[in-house]
């Protein structure tokens, strides 16, 4: 069995964006949500929480309590003017920075937390503590730009675990594969002219945001084909984000040869999902999993991103956690009938496989 690591921390469920109700600012003819706000709440987290705690999988996870970034951390990615706004923000009660992030008091450090437990999970599977690790990882981070967030992340949490991690010279070349269904643009951007992190994103084309994640951007400079978009059409599932994985993702990440790969791992192109229209199941990110970790002999770090149905979310994250840890404890799929029931058939398969090869003529 694989001593994996899940890294999580209370607070990280505190954080909250009341002002929205789902993607519109409260005001005008806009009520205020009873349960709400943003649909990037905590239960989606908290749920997966308590369901490995039920089932009893956390018997076979090394249970981590997360640590925050420090602001040297946070400064290898994002100017300290950003911070300071962010932080002089977060102390006087909260609001909104760049677009869709609105937040209350206290978020800076909550942010911070976020991304320690990243860093924490990158740096042990890095050093050999653990063999793989699951930072739950809340506000996400794969939209935020250095100095402009976006799409409810406030912080890019990855981008600053690898640059620790290379900055302290515990790994040389990391690969980012990015499995939310929304594009990983605030990564990819921090990453577009670097030749030592590979950046893959697999996405529905066009979902959010709608301006990037175009297969025909694949880096500049001493980056130019470390950049990998895989944009795919709604309605996708099982058998179409296999097939990437197998003919697009695979190979990219076996022939950039990296020391570590982190999955940046939203559950959003779930079938269920509020925020796109994909149908992917609980089992298909087992077997994404169990693609990359059998390229990678089990060596594997996860950071939470998006996902927003709260029945969902928890189950495929389960899923996942299941095959890092190589545990026999399952949770059966409340709706695996129904997703299997829609999945594309084989006329629909058959387009959705000649996308995937067209993709391939551009990117391989």
């Amino acid at each position: 069995m694989s001593k994996t690591a899940f890294i999580s921390h209370e607070k990280c469920f505190w954080h909250f964006g009341g002002n929205y109700a789902l993607l519109a600012p409260v005001g005008g003819l806009v009520q205020p949500m009873v349960a709400g706000g943003l649909p990037e709440a905590p239960e989606t987290k908290r749920r997966l929480k308590n369901l490995i705690e039920v089932t009893g999988l956390e018997r076979d996870l090394e249970m981590v309590t997360g640590i925050p970034a420090t602001m040297d951390d946070l400064r290898r990615v994002h100017p300290a003017s950003y911070l300071k706004k962010f932080k002089d923000l977060s102390d006087n009660g909260g609001g909104e920075l760049g677009l869709r992030t609105p937040f209350g008091p206290g978020a800076f450090e909550i942010a911070a937390l976020s991304a320690g437990m990243v860093i924490q999970a990158v740096e042990g599977v890095a050093k050999g503590t653990y063999d793989n690790a699951y930072a739950l990882s809340r506000p996400p981070g794969h939209h935020c730009l250095p100095d402009w967030p976006n799409g409810f992340c406030l912080l890019a949490n990855v981008a600053i675990a690898v640059e620790k991690a290379i900055a302290d010279g515990l790994v040389g070349k990391v690969a980012i594969l990015d499995w939310d269904v929304h594009h990983g643009n605030g990564t990819e951007a921090i990453f577009y002219d670097r030749a030592d992190v590979l950046t893959i994103s697999i996405h529905q084309d066009r979902c959010y945001p709608q301006d990037t994640g175009a297969a025909a951007d694949q880096g500049t400079g001493a980056g130019l084909g470390a950049n990998m978009n895989i944009p795919l059409p709604p309605g996708c599932g099982h058998n179409a984000y296999i097939e990437a994985t197998e003919r697009l993702i695979v190979p990219k990440i076996q022939d950039f040869a990296p020391d570590l790969v982190v999955v940046a791992c939203g559950f959003d192109a779930g079938g269920f999902d509020p925020l796109a229209r994909m149908m992917c199941s609980a089992e298909t990110y087992r077997e994404m999993t169990k693609r990359i970790m059998d390229i990678t002999d089990g060596k594997l770090v996860a950071a939470h991103e998006g996902g927003y149905s709260e029945l969902y979310v928890p189950f495929c994250g389960h899923a996942m956690l299941e095959q890092m840890a190589g545990s026999t404890i399952s949770a059966d799929d409340p709706l695996k009938q129904r997703i299997d029931g829609q999945q594309p058939d084989a006329r629909v398969d058959a387009f959705h496989s000649e996308i995937i090869s067209e993709l391939a003529d551009i990117l391989l």
